[in-house]
């Protein structure tokens, strides 16, 4: 059987045939076209032995059917978000030294993108930031006399009561502002994964970044603007570090304004949105993590 199987392939590849016309071997006899092996030994083993070239699309010496080689080129399919799977990324510093590979959680790098609650959650964040102190004064709180101006009648002009009132300049406004709180309620789990969807969305666009620590040799700006020319399509950039942020790495961002540094406690969902690059350390990925998996009080 093995035997019917070698000559209809050989038959089928006429061009292979010819080299061995007039081979003989030492481990096999030459026949005709078909090429037989030893006792004991397949002919997947034997023809193993004689194919020692690499065979590709472009090769001229016409040893291989051109025809039954693909020249198409190998695509690797995309990665589908939101399956919660773990993600391997690797570790790096500012002098874009090797530094290993870090596991990300996938229950908090690779969840559903939900475009609804990255707006619900920066709405409460603009509105419980807004101050709310604006202020007007209403008729009581305005200075001024209480006496009428004028009579009711006999006049031809309008009737008024005081001068104090809002058609009067300098007069009081009405229905104006008064201190308050501007703040919406949005429950903690949905500003918790609120979180993880921009995580998530920078992450799947290669935005994210680990490096080993943010620490650099001295105070001066051009450090990190070296390090920002190395990075490709990139206009803003938040750093994130684990702990307290470094004496010298506040100095040497300080004046450039599309750097900013943040601590991993201070992490929110408006500023990853305001930069396109987001830099982590392995003790904020970790803290990040774990404070997305800490029971929330009610």
């Amino acid at each position: 059987m093995a035997l019917s199987v070698s000559r209809r392939l050989l038959r089928r590849f006429g061009s292979l045939s010819a080299p061995f016309r007039a081979s003989h071997d030492s481990h096999g006899v030459a026949s005709g076209n078909v090429l037989f092996p030893p006792k004991g030994e397949s002919s997947l083993v034997a023809c193993r032995r004689l194919s020692s070239t690499i065979l590709t699309p472009d090769s001229s010496d016409g040893t291989f059917p051109a025809d039954l080689l693909s020249k198409k080129a190998v695509q690797t399919p995309e990665r589908s978000i939101g399956l919660y799977q773990d993600l391997v990324i690797p570790v790096t510093n500012f002098l874009n030294e090797d530094k290993g590979l870090m596991v990300l959680a996938g229950d908090v790098f690779d969840v559903p993108i939900r475009k609804d609650i990255i707006h619900r959650v920066v709405r409460w964040q603009l509105a419980k930031r807004q101050q709310g102190t604006h202020s007007t004064k209403t008729i009581s709180e305005v200075s001024g006399t209480g006496r009428k101006p004028w009579a009711q009648k006999g006049t031809g002009r309008a009737r008024h009561g005081t001068l104090r009132g809002p058609q009067f300049r300098g007069g009081a406004v009405m229905h104006g502002p008064k201190p308050r709180s501007h703040a919406i309620k949005v429950n903690k789990k949905v500003r918790r994964l609120g979180l993880k969807v921009a995580l998530t969305a920078r992450a799947a666009e290669g935005k994210l970044m680990v490096f080993e620590d943010l620490e650099i040799p001295t105070h001066k700006t051009k450090h990190i603007v070296n390090c920002y020319n190395q990075m490709e399509n990139t206009k803003k950039v938040l750093l994130v570090d684990g702990g307290p942020i470094n004496e010298k790495l506040k100095l040497a961002t300080q004046n450039l304004h599309y750097v900013n540094v943040l601590p991993s406690i201070g992490l929110n969902v408006y500023s990853i949105l305001l930069h396109d690059t987001l830099v982590m350390t392995r003790d904020a990925v970790n803290k990040i993590v774990e404070r997305m998996n800490t029971p929330i009080n009610r």
